[in-house]
């Protein structure tokens, strides 16, 4: 069923496909035996997928990436869709309208995506009134566990050496309504951003929202995500960062800018479609042998959240055998559908 209606929405260029999906979604939850009825098909709960990190309780450990919800708008879609936690973002302080179009390609024949969205969001201070509106309305009628993270970056024209104060102000006017944060400077989409993963200017971007963070009376966990295509020596300088700065974990990974594992997409097309970041089943392998280095490196000591390329239970399964705690989809919800989350607890579980 989802086959065909994939078939029909690819039709329809991706971010336009992409917004029809979600509001039509997010009309159809607002029905009660129709929200029922999604949630039923696409939602999977059992007491032994619970998991416990940094203070809070996951239902499930399957959770949806940034990009998806850039604005939060979507999160009681999301929840019947039986997500554990959503990121939301990358939120930047002021309102940004992103790269010129299109700018979101598909790669069907390698199961994959190219975007250079460029930070596209209403700005924090939108976002921050419509989580906070989302949150009264669910913490009021009990409606809702989700777990709700905040991926956060700069905008285009603040200078990497002003960075600092872009991400500290996300953090602070979010700090009330999400759960966690992401620090997003892995992104090939933004100029310039990818440099603050060098060691100096990333301690002087931690170290500042860690400051923040622990001037707040209950300190929220802050991880940090890293890009797919960093050597070894700069993965070692963000571990012992990660340990100085006492970071709550890392999202491995971000996007690449590789195109050497897109096996079945003819050059003419990737020359065609030109920058962005890949993401999707070509991303599968490389993102695992970072989270392999960084896990075994860490002796497992440092949480992480696996990301990138995981279209199956088995995959999840596999991510969470090398030392994730907890995954994230997006690539593979557009291609194998609403029930991915299910899908993927219900082989979880299966593998306890």
């Amino acid at each position: 069923m989802y086959t065909f209606l994939r078939n029909l929405m690819f039709q329809l260029e991706p971010e336009k496909a992409h917004y029809f999906a979600m509001n039509s979604l997010q009309m159809g939850c607002r029905f009660t035996s129709l929200k029922k009825i999604i949630q039923q098909n696409c939602s999977f709960n059992h007491p032994k997928l619970e998991k416990k990190l940094w203070g809070l309780t996951f239902k499930n450990p399957v959770g949806l990436g940034a990009g998806f919800d850039k604005n939060a708008i979507y999160l009681d879609a999301l929840d019947c869709l039986g997500f554990g936690f959503v990121e939301i973002g990358t939120v930047t302080p002021k309102p940004q309208l992103g790269n010129e179009k299109p700018r979101l390609f598909r790669l069907p024949k390698d199961k994959a995506l190219i975007n250079r969205m460029g930070f596209n969001n209403d700005g924090v201070l939108a976002i921050q009134k419509r989580l906070d509106l989302w949150r009264n309305k669910t913490n009021t009628k009990h409606l809702s566990n989700l777990i709700v993270g905040a991926n956060i970056g700069k905008n285009k024209d603040t200078p990497n050496e002003e960075a600092s104060s872009d991400y500290c102000l996300c953090f602070n006017s979010l700090y009330d309504t999400a759960d966690y944060f992401v620090l997003n400077v892995s992104s090939p989409n933004t100029p310039g951003l990818r440099a603050l993963q060098e060691k100096e200017a990333l301690r002087e971007i931690v170290s500042r929202v860690q400051n923040a963070n622990y001037g707040k009376t209950k300190p929220k966990p802050i991880l940090l995500k890293i890009a797919p295509d960093l050597s070894n020596q700069a993965i070692d300088d963000i571990i012992e960062l990660a340990e100085e700065t006492k970071l709550a974990g890392l999202v491995i990974s971000n996007t690449t800018i590789g195109r050497e594992s897109l096996k079945h997409t003819s050059k003419v097309q990737i020359d065609a479609i030109g920058a962005g970041g890949l993401s999707g089943a070509p991303l599968y392998q490389k993102s695992n042998n970072i989270l392999n280095y960084v896990a075994t490196q860490t002796q497992y000591r440092l949480p992480i959240i696996g990301s990138g390329g995981i279209f199956t239970g088995e995959q999840a399964v596999e991510k969470i055998k090398m030392g994730a705690s907890l995954i994230q989809v997006w690539t593979g919800f557009i291609y194998e559908g609403p029930g991915i989350a299910k899908n993927i607890c219900k082989t979880i579980l299966q593998n306890e």
